[in-house]
């Protein structure tokens, strides 16, 4: 199938109207949380990617946000798991659709076209989400770990390259 079988690209809008410092909800651009808001744009889990600038990144949002015009959203279609959306938008070669020479970037219209894989039951759909994110999960732990042993690294030779700890 294609994108627009399982959701509508939409725009984002400007922000400068409802910027909220202390607001409840983020307002996304490519690079992501660039303000707060008490507004959102949409309200339901949706799948983010950049129209100017980073658009090999896709986002997922569950709860609601609003978006400026550098990034689109999507309205995911009832009969399909917004978070799988998500996965199979994390396995496209986005720069392949890139339509500028200049700053990277994409139209809605490009997007709903880009063929994909996806199973018809949403049950299966879900099932696949799942064990993806165990997997991302799984990978966080990871990074958190690795982070870790980074900083035990970095204090340590702070302490040796000081004189505070000999070998």
């Amino acid at each position: 199938c294609t994108i627009k079988d399982v959701a509508r690209i939409k725009h984002g809008q400007s922000q400068h109207s409802i910027v909220c410092d202390d607001g409840m909800y983020p307002i996304l651009a490519s690079g992501g949380e660039i303000g707060r808001t008490n507004s959102y744009l949409y309200n339901k889990p949706s799948v983010l990617i950049g129209r100017k600038g980073s658009i090999d990144k896709p986002m997922y949002m569950s709860t609601p946000f609003w978006t400026v015009d550098t990034l689109f959203y999507s309205e995911i279609l009832s009969n399909v798991d917004p978070l799988f959306v998500y996965y199979v938008f994390c396995t496209i070669n986005w720069w392949k659709y890139n339509e500028s020479t200049g700053v990277p970037s994409l139209s809605a219209k490009t997007i709903e076209e880009i063929p994909i894989f996806c199973p018809k039951l949403i049950s299966e759909q879900i099932a696949i989400s799942k064990i993806l994110q165990s997997a991302d999960s799984e990978i966080d732990g990871y990074i958190h770990e690795i982070e870790a042993w980074q900083q035990k690294k970095k204090a340590l030779m702070q302490l040796l390259l000081t004189g505070l700890v000999r070998v």
